[in-house]
């Protein structure tokens, strides 16, 4: 496949989840985006620990199309320091992988 396909990880504040997967979307940075709801997480923020409640994006989009995706989650995104972290797909159904491809900017 010429364009490497991604899984991007994200998590934000229930209330942004649903405006930043649409706009990606829309946008044509992203084929489509999953958001599990409800995700608790504990984490380490300036010396404390915290916990918070949000929601886990993944993202699906490609190699070619990453920087500028991660630039406009990045202008989306409410906190200071968004998680944003890509896993490559080494394998998948190649019909999937086709539509994914097509789904985001030519």
């Amino acid at each position: 496949m010429p364009q490497e396909a991604l899984i991007v990880f994200s998590t934000c504040p229930r209330t942004e989840a649903a405006g930043i997967a649409s706009a990606l979307v829309n946008e044509k940075l992203a084929a489509c985006v999953n958001l599990l709801d409800a995700l608790q997480s504990v984490y380490r923020w300036r010396g404390q620990v915290k916990t918070a409640t949000e929601t886990l994006l993944i993202i699906k989009t490609t190699k070619d199309h990453y920087d500028e995706m991660e630039r406009r989650l990045r202008a989306l995104h409410p906190y200071e320091v968004p998680e944003i972290v890509a896993i490559p797909l080494s394998r998948g159904y190649p019909p999937y992988l086709q539509w994914l491809k097509d789904a985001i900017r030519p």
